[in-house]
């Protein structure tokens, strides 16, 4: 019984962690937001707080699933992939330092296969790619995208046009990154509206 209760224990602390690590994320910044922070805020020395996670790294892919958990229970009201898209980035705008984040950990996963967030990213992709191409299928099926787009290009187009914007946005943060993912959407869609307009 005591085993247990301390299993019990040990994940909801676990979950405090996360908790607490993705506000003082996207409040502070992924830069300005040290694991001292983290583990004062949770009531733990640096030590003991990474006691919970293999690493450092793993402890923001953790952050990141979390993350990525929250944004899947939300309801988006949107009616087409490219439009969840969309307010998923308008919503990232409002949280910069976990777009900092997602930003490093990306790049550092990208080019490192040992990085704890690489497996992470690859399944990310993998299955934005296979659920967004299922739903732009559907929308051709439903003369709503032009019969000559390729789905998974579409997707492909989208998500890097999503994460090139993040970059531009870290950069200047007049930039719009949602218009920039729905213009690319309505060049697919525009002469599917020519069409049945004439």
């Amino acid at each position: 019984m005591t085993r247990r209760g301390s299993y019990a224990k040990g994940i909801a602390k676990r979950e405090q962690i996360l908790t607490v690590a993705l506000e003082l994320v996207a409040r502070q910044g992924f830069r300005r937001t040290s694991i001292r922070d983290i583990s004062e805020a949770v009531g733990l020395t640096q030590a003991g707080l990474l006691h919970y996670f293999e690493s450092k790294d793993e402890l923001w892919v953790e952050v990141l699933r979390r993350r990525d958990a929250i944004d899947d229970a939300a309801d988006w009201d949107a009616h087409d992939p490219a439009e969840l898209l969309a307010a998923i980035v308008r919503h990232n705008a409002e949280v910069p330092g976990l777009v900092q984040m997602f930003v490093n950990l990306s790049a550092a996963a990208a080019t490192d296969p040992e990085h704890p967030a690489h497996a992470w990213f690859r399944e990310r992709y993998e299955k934005f790619r296979r659920v967004m191409a299922a739903d732009f299928r559907r929308m051709q099926e439903d003369g709503r995208l032009r019969a000559d787009i390729d789905p998974e290009k579409l997707t492909s187009v989208l998500l890097a046009v999503s994460d090139g914007m993040q970059i531009q946005w870290l950069f200047d943060p007049s930039r719009d990154m949602a218009a920039h993912v729905e213009l690319v959407t309505r060049l697919a869609i525009a002469e599917v509206a020519a069409v049945s307009a004439s």
